[in-house]
């Protein structure tokens, strides 16, 4: 009997030690996508589906191949130059032009930190059942984001980071006790249904918080914070490691991108078979989402869907804050990481307080967390074509990239994600014009 088991336990034994390995491949890549279903992101797909129902969802399948070959130029840029966007856009594009895109990133970040910590603090009040503790959840979400990156080591936090990404299989928990057509859904994920003229601004908002600024920055500069923590050098000085580290980048990023659309979709279906069937298409917040969800799907899809929404949050606000230290740190030639002591990169965790902090008083200014939450994603949506653009012209030169310069499929998709980005926020401002 030992004798036959022997050959099924090494089998399970590989098979396991293979898991491993692959989880092990999967690092900026899963938690950027996962950080891009924030509470601005889930707000805005709860919108989407409750105006326009399925007839919105192509539009969760149209951007995962031009999300991941942005993400994965974001990535090759961090990996091969040893050095986040920021600093390689400094070094290559006109200086004024790399600051006021930056000044830009901060102000999308700082606006879309504060609508998510109201988003987060709101969710928490639902599950809770009370309403006079919004102040205090949000300090307490702040507080313990800003800790966290002030005082954790990169590697244990990247790690919390990766396993904050599993709040978001809640949002497919709600599809399995809610009613969906899914004949009629998947219809809507092949052929546009919906009136463009009205929808225009949504589908800037929904490919603004799927393709968003921050996360080119992030996952550019986890890349080079994988490379400092690991102890290993950029692959412009050891080309020998770039088989393996750009199979490892294309794994971690069509993974992460993957993940973010399917939670996308799921979120639209949601509430497409929820509140757009029962004449519910007014949906502004994620919290308002959760909670409008309860009549029609029951008490466990709005648990559900609120916990995901404190989840979601947690993971994405250091992100956020993080993306706009690196880019504002890069820009400036300071030193920049989260492997440093706050007292020994003081400007960079500087920037992250701030954006901090300044995400708190956003929600004190009396300005509407409704509306910024949703108007955050369609900022997000015009910011980044002028990033995407400069990403793309930084990855095709050789003087930055040397031999890992970009070209074929990765600068077709790149120049075609700019190139829809563009087209749909111009379509846009001559809907505003008309």
């Amino acid at each position: 009997m030992k004798l036959l088991r022997e050959p099924f336990n090494q089998t399970r034994l590989g098979r396991r030690f293979r898991s491993i390995a692959l989880v092990e491949q999967l690092g900026p890549g899963l938690v950027t996508g996962a950080a891009d279903d924030d509470p601005s992101g889930i707000a805005t797909y709860s919108q989407a589906g409750a105006q326009f129902g399925y007839g919105i969802l192509w539009t969760a399948v149209l951007t995962y191949p031009l999300m991941s070959s942005i993400q994965l130029v974001s990535a090759q840029i961090g990996r091969v130059t040893g050095c986040g966007l920021a600093k390689n856009m400094g070094e290559t594009l006109w200086r004024p032009a790399v600051l006021a895109l930056v000044a830009l990133l901060f102000v999308a970040n700082t606006i879309n930190i504060g609508a998510d910590l109201s988003a987060m603090a709101a969710a928490a009040e639902l599950v809770a059942g009370r309403s006079d503790a919004h102040h205090l959840l949000l300090i307490g979400f702040a507080l313990v984001s800003l800790l966290l990156q002030l005082f954790v080591p990169y590697r244990r936090y990247a790690r919390y980071l990766k396993w904050l990404t599993l709040s978001l299989f809640s949002y497919v928990a709600v599809l399995l006790v809610v009613n969906v057509p899914w004949g009629e859904a998947l219809a809507g994920m092949v052929w546009p249904n919906l009136p463009w003229q009205a929808a225009v601004t949504t589908i800037v908002a929904v490919f603004g918080t799927t393709i968003s600024p921050y996360l080119f920055f992030w996952q550019s500069a986890q890349e080079v914070e994988e490379v400092a923590a690991k102890g290993e050098r950029p692959l412009a000085r050891a080309p020998r490691e770039a088989p393996h580290e750009l199979r490892r980048m294309r794994l971690d990023t069509f993974t992460g991108m993957a993940f973010s659309n399917l939670i996308a979709l799921a979120i639209m279906i949601a509430t497409a078979a929820t509140l757009h069937a029962h004449g519910k298409t007014d949906i502004a917040t994620a919290a308002e989402a959760a909670e409008a969800l309860r009549p029609v799907a029951g008490d466990f899809a709005f648990l559900l869907f609120a916990l995901g929404i404190v989840g979601t949050g947690l993971l994405a606000v250091p992100v956020l804050a993080g993306s706009a230290a690196f880019a504002i740190g890069e820009a400036n030639g300071w030193k920049c990481g989260l492997e440093y002591k706050p007292w020994e990169a003081a400007g960079f965790y500087a920037v992250i307080g701030v954006a901090t902090l300044l995400g708190i008083a956003f929600h004190w200014a009396g300005i509407s967390a409704v509306k910024a939450l949703y108007w955050s994603a369609v900022l997000n949506g015009v910011v980044a074509v002028p990033i995407m653009a400069a990403m793309m012209v930084v990855v095709s030169r050789h003087r930055v990239m040397g031999r890992f310069a970009g070209k074929g499929a990765l600068l077709a998709f790149g120049w075609t994600a700019t190139a829809v980005m563009a087209a749909a926020t111009l379509a846009m401002f001559a809907t505003w014009g008309s």
